[in-house]
C-alpha cells in the first residue's frame, strides 16, 4: 500500500439517484395552515359552533375563525386554550398537525442512509 493513500471513504449507493423533479418544487403549506385545518376539522366532528369552542377557550369567535381559516399565526397560549376546549391537549393538536405536514409533502423515493467503514 502506498504511503499516500486516501483517507476520503468512498460512498457506493444503494440505490440510483432519483431523477430531478420537472417542474417548479410543490409549495409546503403553513404552519398556520395546518393547525387552523385541524382546529375546524375537530371542531366540526364534534359538532360545536366557532361560538361554543371560542367561549370554552376564552378566546373571541373571530379571532378563532381568523385561526382556523390560517389568516393568524396564534400563540401557543391561544392555541393550548383551543385544543383544550376541544377536549384535545396542545401535543394532540400539534400531533394532528404534523400528521397532515407529512401527508401533504411529497415523499423523496429513497430517503434512507447508510454508513460503512
Amino acid at each position: 500500500m502506498s504511503q499516500h493513500a486516501s483517507n476520503e471513504a468512498r460512498v457506493i449507493p444503494l440505490r440510483p439517484a432519483a431523477a430531478p423533479p420537472t417542474g417548479p418544487p410543490a409549495k409546503e403549506p403553513l404552519w398556520r395552515d395546518l393547525v387552523g385545518d385541524v382546529l375546524r376539522r375537530e371542531r366540526l366532528a364534534q359538532e360545536r359552533t366557532l361560538k361554543d369552542v371560542a367561549d370554552a377557550a376564552r378566546i373571541s369567535m373571530p379571532y378563532l375563525s381568523e385561526v382556523e381559516r390560517g389568516r393568524k399565526e396564534a400563540s401557543s397560549e391561544v392555541l393550548a386554550a383551543a385544543a383544550q376546549a376541544l377536549g384535545l391537549g396542545l401535543g394532540d393538536l400539534l400531533s394532528l398537525a404534523q400528521g397532515e405536514l407529512t401527508r401533504s409533502t411529497p415523499k423523496a423515493s429513497y430517503n434512507g442512509l447508510c454508513l460503512a467503514a
